[in-house]
């Protein structure tokens, strides 16, 4: 039989999450009660978390109306993996230094497709992928021929990729720049002003097995420009980098995955 594909595009927390099977075709019946059970945690999740709604458990909790002990199971999971994140990239990703509160959001979209995507088949299937605003979470392969590809949006050609890049063995990717949503990024080290140190970095990739940590990194490298301190916390973690700053000037990790020998970005460094 050949390969078949089974697709959902989903509006929800802000973005659209996009989550796809590879299957041998077939029978689809279980393949589309699994997405459909990843959708609604989705939307469960979005519930919770939310700080555009204000009926939600962490924006009650935010404006002092429930204690910590009252809150989803899943609010101090997140906390935790933020605690994680803030130091392991030498307090870049803060999110107890957030304006009106604390907020998770650099961390729990990635955490939240993560969820979403183990819901989803794996051993019966070619491979899977969830992809919500360019954080990806991803198992097996493509249509059982070769891993995921991606492509990674260009900062300054939106028609154009900057690079492409291959995810095996569950690995995860989330990418955070100011290039599609302005400066919206905060230094955490400097939140009178919001400006990062050194120069601006437009765009951070980080490839690793978990997305909601690859998420809070990819912003944490964002807000730090040339600081190497989260850099040298990311990496340790095992997690691979490719970033590109202001003017043009690009680094990459020596494991990053590009899609091949030869397809590396013209100019990228190595570290």
């Amino acid at each position: 039989m050949s390969a078949a594909v089974l697709a959902r595009h989903e509006p929800v927390m802000g973005t659209v999450v996009s989550l796809r099977i590879d299957h041998d075709d077939g029978d689809t019946g279980g393949l589309e009660a699994a997405v459909e059970e990843a959708v609604a945690e989705l939307h469960r999740l979005d519930r919770i978390f939310s700080t555009w709604k204000p009926e939600s458990p962490l924006s009650r909790w935010r404006r002092g109306e429930l204690p910590l002990e009252e809150l989803p199971p899943e609010v101090p999971e997140v906390l935790a993996r933020c605690a994680e994140a803030k130091m392991t990239t030498a307090g870049y990703f803060d999110p107890w230094a957030m304006a009106g509160g604390v907020d998770p959001t650099g961390l729990v979209k990635g955490w939240a497709i993560e969820r979403a995507a183990s819901l989803l088949p794996r051993d019966e299937v070619l491979g899977t992928l969830v992809n919500g605003g360019g954080d990806i979470a991803a198992s097996g392969s493509e249509e059982g021929r070769h891993p995921w590809r991606v492509g990674i949006r260009h900062p300054w050609r939106p028609e154009a990729l900057a690079c492409v890049v291959e995810l095996a063995g569950g690995r995860a990717i989330a990418t955070s720049g100011r290039y599609e949503r302005g400066e919206h990024l905060i230094d955490p080290h400097a939140a009178a002003t919001g400006q990062p140190r050194g120069a601006l970095v437009v765009s951070a990739s980080v490839v690793g097995p978990s997305l909601a940590m690859a998420d809070a990194y990819a912003t944490a490298l964002a807000v730090a420009g040339e600081d190497e301190r989260p850099l040298g916390g990311v990496l340790a973690a095992g997690y691979e980098v490719y970033r590109i700053f202001e003017q043009g000037r690009e680094e990459a990790s020596d494991g990053f995955p590009f899609l091949a020998e030869g397809t590396t970005p013209a100019g990228a460094r190595h570290r």
